[in-house]
């Protein structure tokens, strides 16, 4: 029997109400985590919180992009080890149809709001502590749209903070297709076709889905010799064009 690999330790879900967030909040749990879940949506959140067995003094609802209330709920924590950053959503839009504020946002939202969750958050941090990031494998295969641009971006970024906030750590998670409610929400009527397709393509054999990503997140806070990198995790999807 080995021990937990995150016992007595804190994880921070900036974005734990569904999907990755969540799946990684019940891993980090399992190692024996405290874990806080926090979101938009209170009753996401509630529920989330049932599903998990946590009492509802280990979430907060509240907007990351809202600075303020990033301080906030930061100000109201005394310690943390790490927290994993999965709010915010992807840009899809052709670049020809986005005005200036359009594309100042899709290429700022992710790196504004790990500022100011790591100018907040590192000072509360133990050693060995870390900061996630997600991000995504788009700006390896360049493709019409802002997206390539906005994912692009995210890895020399990750590389620079963990600069300057060592030794905290900072590391980038880049996904290919997780399959997640917001990729339900995304594709509607055709999720069931895009699973099909990277069936039968990726040569893992079978769909990325939460879990998967989970593990990875919980690795990069428990080896305390990973910083400043980024780790794709998409089942070979980049590979193989699907």
């Amino acid at each position: 029997m080995r021990e937990p690999e995150l016992e007595g330790q804190t994880v921070v879900l900036i974005g734990g109400s569904a999907g990755i967030g969540l799946e990684t909040a019940r891993r980090a749990k399992a190692e024996g985590a405290a874990v806080i879940l926090t979101g938009r949506d209170s009753g996401r959140l509630k529920a989330a919180a049932h599903e998990l067995d946590l009492d509802t003094d280990r979430t907060a609802a509240f907007d990351a992009t809202d600075t303020a209330a990033v301080r906030e709920f930061f100000e109201g924590l005394s310690r943390l080890d790490h927290v994993l950053v999965t709010a915010g959503g992807p840009h899809y839009r052709p670049l020809l149809e986005m005005d200036a504020d359009a594309v100042r946002l899709a290429i700022s939202d992710h790196i504004v709001m790990a500022l100011d969750v790591a100018r907040n958050a590192a000072p509360k941090m133990r050693p060995g502590g870390s900061i996630l990031l997600m991000g995504g494998t788009g700006g390896r295969r360049i493709r019409p749209g802002i997206m390539s641009a906005a994912t692009a971006v995210l890895p020399p970024f990750t590389a620079s903070l963990a600069l300057e906030i060592a030794p905290v750590r900072v590391n980038l998670i880049a996904a290919g297709f997780v399959d997640t409610p917001l990729s339900a929400s995304l594709l509607g009527g055709k999720l069931e076709d895009r699973r099909e397709e990277l069936r039968r393509t990726l040569p893992i054999g079978r769909v990325v889905g939460p879990a998967d990503v989970a593990a990875l997140a919980v690795h990069l806070m428990t080896n305390t010799a990973l910083t400043g990198a980024t780790y794709d995790i998409d089942g070979g999807q980049q590979f193989v064009g699907a």
